[in-house]
C-alpha cells in the first residue's frame, strides 16, 4: 500500500464519522482514540476496490496475541461494509493506533479462530450480539497482522 503521505484518503461519507476520524488524525488519537463506554478505536485504511482510492474508517478493536482484531458488523446490516470488501481485494492496510501508523496484512478469521474470538469481542462491545441477531450473514472478524 502507498504511504498515507504519499496520496490523499478520502473521508468516510457519514458526517459524524468522517468527524470523528478528522478529530482522531488531528490529535494522534487523544480525541477519538477511545469512544462510547471507553472502547478502543483504530483507523483502518483500505484501497477502495473499484475507485482504487485510499479510504479510512474507525473501528473498535481487540486482540488476538500479535494480531488486532476488527468486526466487519456495519450494524447488523445484511451486508459487508465496504471496507470489508476493500481489504478482500487488497488484504495490504495501514492501521493507525493513537500516533503509531503502520501497515498490516488482513485475513478474514478462521471458522475456529471465529468461534475462540468472538466471545471476546462480544465482551469489548456487547452490541455485537445483537448486531448478530438482526442479520442472517455470519459478521466476520478480521485479523490484522502489523507487518512492520
Amino acid at each position: 500500500m502507498t504511504t498515507e503521505s504519499e496520496e490523499p484518503i478520502l473521508a468516510p461519507t457519514v458526517d459524524w464519522v468522517a468527524e470523528h476520524v478528522h478529530r482522531y488524525v488531528a490529535t494522534d488519537g487523544e480525541d477519538g482514540g477511545t469512544w462510547r463506554r471507553g472502547t478502543s478505536i483504530l483507523l483502518l485504511t483500505t484501497r477502495g476496490r473499484k475507485s482504487g482510492a485510499l479510504r479510512r474508517m474507525p473501528l473498535i478493536y481487540g486482540r488476538d496475541g500479535d494480531d488486532y482484531v476488527v468486526a466487519a458488523s456495519k450494524g447488523g446490516a445484511p451486508v459487508n461494509p465496504g471496507w470489508f470488501l476493500n481489504l478482500l481485494a487488497d488484504p495490504e492496510v495501514s492501521v493507525q493506533i493513537m500516533d503509531d501508523v503502520f501497515p498490516a496484512t488482513a485475513r478474514v478469521a478462521t471458522p475456529e479462530q471465529r468461534e475462540r474470538i468472538w466471545p471476546h469481542m462480544v465482551a469489548i462491545w456487547p452490541d455485537y450480539e445483537e448486531y448478530q441477531r438482526k442479520t442472517t450473514r455470519e459478521i466476520p472478524l478480521v485479523l490484522l497482522t502489523p507487518s512492520g
